[in-house]
């Protein structure tokens, strides 16, 4: 019962971190929108090409200007994760959390209510983009942390691949709020979802359970391939499925009230002692590629959408969503695939070698017609946003929890961290290539993309070679048993 509400309120608190972050994509094509397609100019100045425009996006620059907006956001995003982590084991996760999300709702409105002040102050836009970038790095580890606290590592990659979907339809949910004021004002594209933000994390700081011993369970539950459930730091403990209200043998909350030996406080890891942790590097290193490519898509999709097919921007922000209805389903079907086959790497490289030439396809025949579009964004989606939520989830926490750790689970936050701001810094750098790029042609930036792909492939050779050799000493020690 606790470790369903953990699991709904968390993907709640994350989807409105999203919410939050999707109107900067939606609102930038009504920033340097078409004026020419809106008629004359009402003004009468001389400056007929770009009346309808918001100062200080009317200048030639404007793609560049955009590409320093989402950076802002992005660098401020990816310095302070990897802090973020270190003070997420420190502080209580429900008041760390909570206290993020009201702040991101502050930022997210005052961006939205330059529209409203008048504001063409590039500078204003930018501190806006770089606090909320600060204090948006409480939400990843928190959420991680939480979760991981509650779930074994049995089911780990489905269930996570499940809640992961907060990220897509969190993209979903901001594209549509966006859109329902891109055209009319703007600002309330960004007051809105600030509002929502700062409202969930309210009701996160009253409701969220941080552990499962806060309500006198059992922590953390592990899930067998035949779904036994266990405790993962004692092997002999055995806890009902039932929850915190269970009455076989001896109740959990019976159980907490007895008589425990002192036991002293685990530290929390180091940055070091993180990164030592076998795979912490790889996976880092690929998901910053990985990353990359999402975010890109992420901030520029819509405007792509608006050049290439000549769409409207709400037309162009309702189409870009299908991009997310693809991440959903391809986040779950890598951790479907990564519990079945027990190869986490090797689901990512598989997704990842077939995206790279579904990107060029999209690329090239992507826009032949909206049905064509629709399955290829789709199957991008998938594509792409599969393994940078395999990562992101379920190899996060497998790592916090690594054996070589001994039971101490102090590491899960800083891993989780570590992991996500590597991955940040390509979040960072996809944006801003894209904004330098996208004046050569739009093809480069899919070249780029491309390139990324292939890299976030190769970095996992190591870790898959080693699953698979794995594989085969399993198949070899189950043929000597059979003879």
């Amino acid at each position: 019962r606790y470790r369903g509400l953990t699991l709904v309120l968390t993907f709640l608190c994350y989807t409105s971190y999203h919410l939050s972050r999707k109107p900067i994509s939606i609102v930038k094509s009504q920033l340097h929108p078409n004026c020419s397609a809106l008629g004359p100019n009402p003004r009468n100045n001389s400056n007929s090409s770009t009346w309808c425009s918001w100062a200080p996006f009317d200048g030639d620059n404007y793609k560049e200007l955009f590409g320093a907006l989402d950076n802002a956001f992005l660098v401020a995003y990816a310095i302070g994760m990897f802090i973020s982590g270190i003070f997420g084991e420190c502080l209580p996760l429900r008041y760390y959390l909570s206290g993020g999300m009201v702040a991101s709702g502050l930022f997210t409105a005052l961006f939205g209510l330059g529209y409203f002040w008048d504001i063409h102050v590039l500078w204003y836009f930018i501190i806006m983009q770089v606090c909320n970038g600060l204090v948006q790095t409480t939400g990843w580890p928190s959420v991680v942390a939480c979760v991981g606290n509650w779930f074994g590592k049995g089911k780990r990659g489905l269930i996570m691949g499940i809640w992961n979907s907060h990220t897509s339809v969190g993209n979903i949910l901001g594209s549509l709020i966006a859109g329902a004021w891109v055209s009319s004002a703007w600002g309330l594209s960004f007051i809105v979802p600030g509002i929502i933000i700062a409202a969930m994390g309210i009701i996160c700081f009253f409701f969220l359970v941080e552990y499962p011993e806060d309500v006198g369970c059992s922590p953390p539950l592990h899930h067998d391939a035949g779904g036994v459930t266990s405790n993962e730091k004692d092997p002999e403990a055995v806890t009902s499925n039932e929850g915190p209200l269970s009455t076989s043998g001896q109740s959990s909350t019976d159980h907490s009230d007895s008589p425990k030996e002192p036991a002293e406080e685990p530290e929390a890891i180091s940055f070091l002692g993180a990164l030592r942790i076998p795979g912490v590097v790889e996976f880092s290193l690929c998901l910053l590629f990985a990353k990359l490519v999402s975010y890109t898509f992420l901030y520029w999709l819509p405007l792509y959408i608006v050049n290439v097919a000549h769409f409207s921007a709400k037309e162009a922000g309702d189409l870009s969503t299908l991009f997310d209805v693809g991440g959903i389903l391809g986040g779950i079907f890598a951790g479907l695939i990564s519990d079945y086959t027990g190869g986490r790497a090797t689901t990512c490289c598989a997704m990842l070698v077939v995206a790279a030439p579904m990107l060029f396809l999209y690329n090239h025949v992507g826009q032949n017609g909206i049905g064509t579009s629709i399955v290829m964004l789709i199957i991008c989606g998938a594509l792409v946003n599969g393994p940078y939520a395999l990562i992101t989830t379920a190899v996060s926490a497998d790592l916090g929890t690594h054996e070589s750790l001994k039971g101490n689970a102090k590491a899960l936050s800083t891993v989780t961290a570590i992991i996500d701001g590597t991955g940040s810094i390509g979040a960072a750098l996809g944006p801003l290539l894209a904004g330098l790029i996208s004046p050569t042609g739009w093809n480069n930036v899919f070249y780029m993309l491309i390139a990324a792909d292939v890299l976030a492939c190769l970095l996992l050779t190591r870790v898959v070679v080693k699953e698979v050799r794995g594989w085969c000493g399993c198949i070899a020690r189950k043929r000597g048993y059979v003879r």
